[in-house]
């Protein structure tokens, strides 16, 4: 009797963060990559090396990582999905072509794989002090879209909704990652890629001689042709008109911002991720994000495990700020903790969004070293209301 073939499952493999990203990266459809290496992102450029000739797209390794950013940038604009990937040092240097990309709208990601600074700091040790420069770190009032995976699995996951984003809001997306979160290496499963829905940035439906380059279909998002699709039209860093073209009218000036603000800010309610554990009863939550969420975890069981009704929102989206999110977490808690690598990034935020409501409470470590659950649970146990 001849035996049925069985059905193919995914198998679990044992990834770094660092790959995993570049699975993902790929998975999504990145075929341009240009880079410059730098710990600890390093294995992101040396593993898209190996495996982006195999897909057909092209991977170079620049001089440096402005050089690098505006090989991206002129990627996107022909048309590829593009990428980069960096740490401290480099991603301040990309800062003022993330600023070109915002407003000619180049969609494209940026992976910072943050270690301890500032300068050269520590490059060996993890660090969340990357988290306002994220947002802040390029000149002028711009929107971003910054998000922040906590596992392998989610580096790769967080790699294609990132791919997502940008090009669904013409617009450069950083992927924020821990050192911790880079170099760990996980078991996962990874799904196929018939399973994975991916985007594209929305192409002009019109002919050439009626294309607005930067029109607002309603949406916000002008439909977006490659160089050499025969559409022409102007690319500039300066504030331009709807066909491209530099402008100091006032009124187009503040359409354009308001429209490049406006298709990230419109669109909210789609860009409230985050997971959740022990919320429903919790008197007291933890916030957190990165490698630390998963301390906070294990700091949270402990101490359900000793009758402490405390529960944890790992955050996966940075920027936009979840106030949404946030106030329903500081409605429903007497107080919440927020434990991070840092100064005090994400936990000003949290206090700029409380309504008086709920004691906010910080624990933060800037000594290149990890926050541990026992210092969370610690934390938890004295503060528990």
């Amino acid at each position: 009797m001849k035996k049925e073939r069985q059905e193919e499952r995914p198998s679990q493999v044992l990834l770094q963060g660092n790959e995993a990203c570049v699975k993902g990266a790929l998975l999504a459809g990145c075929r341009f990559y240009a880079g410059y290496p730098i710990t600890p992102a390093t294995e992101v450029t040396e593993v898209m090396a190996k495996d982006m000739p195999g897909t057909g797209g092209a991977f170079i390794q620049m001089e440096d990582e402005i050089a690098s950013m505006g090989a991206v940038i002129g990627a996107s604009l022909a048309g590829v999905k593009s990428m980069t990937a960096t740490s401290g040092p480099g991603f301040s240097l990309m800062q003022e072509h993330i600023g070109y990309a915002c407003m000619a709208e180049g969609p494209c990601v940026i992976v910072d794989v943050m270690r301890a600074g500032p300068s050269t700091g520590l490059p060996t040790q993890p660090s969340q002090g990357d988290v306002m420069q994220a947002r802040w770190g390029t000149h002028g009032d711009h929107s971003i879209v910054v998000l922040c995976p906590s596992s392998v699995y989610e580096f790769f996951d967080l790699t294609i909704q990132a791919f997502n984003l940008s090009e669904r809001y013409r617009t450069p997306v950083i992927l924020l990652a821990d050192e911790i979160v880079g170099h760990m290496r996980e078991g996962v499963v990874l799904p196929s890629a018939k399973d994975i829905e991916l985007e594209n940035r929305p192409r002009p439906t019109v002919p050439p001689e009626w294309h607005i380059p930067y029109g607002d279909p309603g949406t916000g998002v002008p439909p977006m042709p490659a160089f050499g699709d025969g559409y022409r039209y102007h690319v500039t860093g300066l504030h331009h008109d709807v066909r491209g073209y530099p402008t100091t009218r006032k009124d187009e000036v503040e359409a354009l911002m308001r429209r490049l603000f406006s298709k990230i800010s419109n669109d909210l309610d789609r860009l409230q991720w985050f997971d959740s554990y022990y919320t429903e009863d919790a008197v007291m939550t933890v916030i957190a994000y990165g490698c630390v969420a998963r301390a906070g975890m294990q700091a949270v069981r402990e101490a359900r495990a000793k009758g402490l009704k405390v529960g944890l929102v790992k955050l996966q989206v940075l920027w936009p700020f979840m106030r949404r999110t946030i106030t329903t977490i500081l409605d429903s808690s007497e107080k919440v903790l927020v434990p991070e690598m840092n100064v005090g990034h994400i936990s000003r935020e949290v206090k700029r969004v409380n309504r008086g409501n709920c004691d906010v409470l910080t624990l933060n470590k800037i000594d290149g070293t990890p926050i541990t659950p026992g210092e969370i649970l610690e934390t938890l146990e004295e503060a528990y209301p």
